[in-house]
């Protein structure tokens, strides 16, 4: 373990009671240079839960991330789509958070310091008749002086000369500042850097007690592949960055959202999402916490069901494909947004993922026939040149929704803080979204009015 890097002396910040928390200081220590450490339990290490221990421990804070270690989460089953400007048409409050997340990565690209799969690629808006672009077109003109980084949006004559597979009966608008990120990678830069400043990362299945105490119960050996699993954003986490949860057609429906799938909607029954489906084992170990954030997904509603507050979240399945086309260099590729159908976007590596399904099937994390049909068929049918690339990966991930519609962050009680309910846009809100549980936590003011997202 990495010793904590030595912090500057403060004052305790307004909102963290000295009472709380554990104070450094001995008898020749001055009042004034008394360190006041403020220890902070945070449930899920997921991107949100990873991005919220990475800004506790910038700012001094002594803090624990509880890992379930469990599949179905939402990070790895994300594609990574950047790209908030063109969603959520009618929901301004939707649309602030997932454009200050986007606007915060490049920042964090730099503070990170390493490759996390981060570039600006620009994504095609593409549609079988160019009428079917103008809504969109006139969104993002209103939209273009609130976020120059989107870039100017100009129609593209050959879609075929930036994403060669597609479809020649295709015309598109294209939004240079649009990226694309690896969520695995950013999570792992996150938990890697908050670890270095003296963060602990512990693998267990945390449960809140009624005041708030968190207990730590060893993680069942026994939970696998297609089992309802573990907690919340958790290693193999992901939040599809797919589509989300809209209904309904026209103008006021976001570019990326749609229904589940009725296939799905027919399929089993779904799992159970009561604190059985975690099995908990053993006997729970105390975990000292003055702060408790819980980021953990789709389960965060029965992890904080203790506190005596229902939180009707639940999760969605997304299923995403990922190929690879021999000898092709698709790393630039820019990402594509049909109007309707699946997104397409390049990676290094040859790679090319294709995505999403939108199923509302339980806790049930399971890659399926049904799913994958789905998506290869849409994804030929906007692409056919992907034809004969290689299918290398299928992956899903249960992404957490908030039933009111928005995500979920603010404060359950005076020392529980909850983060999630980002639907198909973690991995764009996500380690901005952390920041705002971190601040909270703090006692410090969020960077953004999160009224809007506080607890019904």
């Amino acid at each position: 373990m990495i010793a904590p890097r030595p912090q500057a002396a403060r004052r305790p910040r307004p909102g963290i009671p000295l009472g709380k928390c554990r104070i450094r200081s001995s008898a020749q220590v001055s009042p004034a240079a008394i360190i006041v450490t403020m220890r902070v339990v945070v449930i899920g290490s997921g991107i949100v839960g990873a991005g919220a221990a990475y800004h506790l421990s910038r700012r001094g804070a002594s803090v624990t991330v509880v890992d379930a270690g469990c599949q179905g989460g939402a990070t790895q089953a994300g594609a990574g789509i950047v790209c908030p400007w063109v969603d959520h048409p009618e929901d301004d409050d939707w649309y602030r958070l997932t454009r200050e997340g986007a606007r915060a990565y490049p920042a964090l690209v730099e503070e990170l310091g390493e490759d996390i799969g981060y570039a600006k690629v620009g994504a095609l808006l593409v549609a079988e008749d160019p009428v079917d672009l103008e809504p969109v077109r006139t969104l993002l003109r209103r939209r273009h002086a609130g976020a120059p980084e989107m870039g100017d949006v100009v129609d593209v004559d050959s879609p075929t000369e930036l994403f060669p597979p597609l479809s020649d009966n295709l015309s598109a608008l294209l939004v240079p500042g649009a990226a694309r990120v690896d969520g695995c990678s950013v999570r792992d830069a996150l938990l890697r850097a908050c670890v270095a400043r003296g963060a602990e990362v512990r693998t267990g299945i945390a449960a809140l007690t009624q005041d708030g105490q968190v207990l730590l119960h060893p993680a069942d050996a026994g939970q696998g592949e297609g089992q309802t699993v573990g907690q919340g954003e958790g290693r193999g986490e992901g939040q599809g960055e797919g589509q989300g949860e809209g209904q309904g057609e026209g103008e006021g429906r976001s570019w990326r959202q749609a229904t589940p799938l009725a296939a799905a909607r027919a399929s089993a029954p779904a799992a159970p999402a009561g604190l059985e489906a975690l099995r908990l084992a053993g006997e729970g170990v105390p975990v000292e916490a003055d702060m408790v954030i819980v980021a953990a997904g789709a389960w965060t509603g029965e992890v904080c069901r203790p506190l005596g507050v229902e939180l009707p979240v639940f999760p969605r399945r997304g299923q995403i494909l990922h190929a690879t086309m021999e000898g092709v260099d698709t790393a630039w590729w820019p990402i594509v947004l049909p109007r309707v159908g699946p997104y397409l976007l390049g990676f290094p590596d040859s790679r090319v993922v294709v995505g999403a399904t939108v199923e509302d099937v339980g806790f049930s994390p399971r890659v399926t026939m049904g799913g994958l049909d789905e998506v290869i068929e849409a994804g030929l049918r906007v692409a056919p040149g992907l034809f004969n690339a290689t299918v290398t990966e299928a992956r899903a991930g249960l992404r957490p929704v908030y039933a009111p519609g928005r995500a979920l962050i603010g404060r359950l009680t005076d020392r529980v803080v909850v983060a999630t309910g980002l639907s198909a846009y973690g991995l764009t809100a996500g380690p901005f979204t952390g920041e705002i549980a971190a601040a909270l936590a703090l006692g410090e003011t969020p960077p953004i009015d999160i009224t809007p997202y506080a607890p019904a």
